[in-house]
């Protein structure tokens, strides 16, 4: 079996064995972090893995990051899992239905990412949502179910429209490369799109763009995710933010470099850019309204892929690398910020703002861990949205310039209103503490989200200072793939 199908059925493989082991003893918090060990040690391998075409699938330099970090965000979630799981208060039935629906995620995000035909691409991203739903409303209460329904039927419309985007593509394509497989291959669309119709690839893009970006919380097309991260268990608001959305926005990529191989078709980049624009402002203006902190992170996470959106709507091997930087970085910091934030909530019995302070002062490791999350997603050196965030201001200067004021407004609320959290969740005299019974009662206690949040600030500080030249080849090639 081809190494990326491994990937692949591994954890739907370890997905059947959660869904059959007994919940005693906490055996299934503890395969299930043996499982993710697994997939993150396969998926590292395939970094090493010839480049290209296997049948339905394709590995290259624009997808191979991210399925390392999706192997590590899934490990990492697994073992904050581990300690949260008892707080959560699930009976036998939800922690199975929990784990089986989180490897069955997994599975589906890797195949989402390594998929070359945009059919099984369609089919691995609704696998994944249909388990996300699951998960998000697995706690069973009035406002897990609504968070869940909401997420379901918003998320449905995108999915059945990114579907119809995905047989108008086919259908464009089919007068040159026939029927069958090559009709739906990334690659193989990509070298006849300038021989396809070009109203048909520009009709295709625009139901793809809107059906592909509800899934990655485009603005308007957005408002299921703070409903789903406030209302899930912790740990899906690292697999929500973290991977999810890069799936999406990916596929919306992988289209956008068919439709931009037709000069006679509509140009993608305005449809980016305006969509970008749009959640980013909505979105950096939002957080000062927030009050609960995982509604905070989960708006948060909308302004960042509105910025990525924006870079890759610009366009250009720089501005693209910034884009995908910009995911890779978010990934890890925002993951780790939830690990942070979930671990307080617990520790505090609540999850609101004003519930949770001095956290520097009363749990160090925890608080400052939080403390330079909060300043990453701010745009705070050294972390790499730093990076991502200078690149595409300057290439936005020097491409569409008016679009710096607007994208300058939208950072610089953002980061204040981040920076106002920070010091309301980290500085000033520390809350009592209430934790909710069963929470990090693991020996290691708060290591087991203090490490994590740590691990994943290092890997987004190394991602652009200390990044070996190869991983930094393979970035740079997968810019030039988007052209």
């Amino acid at each position: 079996m081809p190494l990326p199908w491994v990937l692949v059925f591994f954890p739907w493989l370890g997905a059947v064995a959660l869904a059959l082991i007994p919940p005693r003893f906490g055996v299934g918090r503890f395969v299930n972090i043996g499982i993710a060990a697994g997939s993150l040690v396969i998926a590292l391998l395939l970094l090493g893995h010839p480049h290209g075409e296997q049948g339905w699938t394709r590995t290259d330099a624009l997808n191979l990051p991210f399925v390392a970090v999706s192997a590590l965000v899934g490990l990492t979630t697994a073992i904050f899992s581990a300690a949260t799981l008892d707080a959560e208060k699930f009976d036998s039935l939800r922690i199975r239905a929990y784990h089986t629906a989180f490897q069955v995620f997994m599975g589906a995000q890797f195949l989402a990412l390594v998929s070359d035909n945009l059919g099984v691409m369609w089919v691995a991203i609704e696998i994944a949502t249909l388990a996300s739903v699951l998960m998000v409303g697995v706690h069973g209460t009035p406002a897990a179910i609504e968070a869940a329904w909401k997420f379901f039927v918003l998320c449905g419309v995108g999915i059945a429209l990114a579907l119809f985007g995905t047989i108008l593509l086919y259908l464009a394509a089919q007068p040159v490369v026939g029927s069958g497989d090559p009709g739906l291959s990334w690659a193989a669309l990509q070298a006849v799109a300038a021989n396809c119709d070009p109203g048909l690839l520009s009709l295709a893009f625009v139901f793809l763009l809107v059906g592909y970006g509800t899934k990655a919380g485009l603005v308007p097309l957005h408002s299921w995710l703070p409903d789903a991260e406030a209302e899930g268990p912790l740990p899906i608001c690292a697999v929500l933010s973290g991977l999810l959305l890069n799936a999406a926005l990916l596929a919306i990529l992988r289209a956008e470099s068919i439709v931009g191989a037709n000069p006679a078709a509509l140009p993608p980049g305005p449809f980016l850019i305006g969509f970008g624009l749009l959640s980013l402002l909505l979105a950096a203006f939002s957080l000062w309204r927030r009050r609960d902190a995982r509604r905070l992170f989960a708006w948060s996470s909308i302004e960042h892929v509105g910025l990525a959106t924006l870079a890759f709507g610009i366009g250009g091997a720089v501005a693209n690398l910034a884009g995908i930087i910009h995911l890779l970085g978010h990934s890890l910091v925002k993951s780790g910020v939830f690990f942070a934030v979930g671990a307080a909530a617990q520790l505090k019995g609540s999850q609101k703002l004003q519930d949770i302070g001095g956290l520097v002062a009363s749990h160090p490791a925890l608080g400052w861990g939080l403390a330079l999350g909060i300043a990453a997603l701010a745009g705070m050196p050294p972390f790499a949205l730093f990076l991502s965030e200078l690149r595409l201001v300057a290439e936005a200067a020097a491409q569409i310039p008016w679009l710096v004021v607007p994208i300058g407004l939208g950072l610089l609320t953002a980061a204040a209103a981040l920076i106002r959290a920070l010091q309301q969740l980290c500085l000033g005299e520390p809350t009592r503490d209430n934790p909710v019974p069963g929470a990090f009662h693991l020996p290691g206690g708060l290591a087991w989200a203090t490490v994590p949040v740590w691990l994943h600030l290092a890997l987004a500080a190394a991602l652009i200072l200390l990044a070996p030249p190869a991983f930094t080849a393979l970035l740079r090639g997968g810019a030039e793939i988007l052209g």
